[in-house]
């Protein structure tokens, strides 16, 4: 079973700015290709996937892992990341 997550407001209006499908988004962040410790706040993980359904773009998520939940704080895909996963 997948953990739970609840998405925050900032995430949720990413999303939906992008029209990033939720599929997409749980893959990442369920069965990350790649995840890095962020660069300022040792609490949060970047769960990173390369999308083949959107030219192999690397979609990357921002989350904060609890005991009960995932919390996900933003998404976008990494320009910087096309061809490393």
């Amino acid at each position: 079973m997948k953990s739970s997550y609840e998405l925050t407001e900032h995430a949720k209006k990413r999303i939906e700015e992008r029209s990033t499908p939720l599929e997409w988004v749980e893959r990442t962040l369920f069965a990350p290709q790649r995840v890095e410790p962020d660069k300022k706040d040792p609490q949060l993980l970047h769960g990173l996937a390369s999308i083949p359904e959107f030219g192999n773009r690397v979609l990357r998520v921002v989350y904060k892992p609890t005991e009960n939940s995932i919390k996900v704080i933003t998404v976008h895909f990494d320009r910087s990341m096309r061809g490393q996963l």
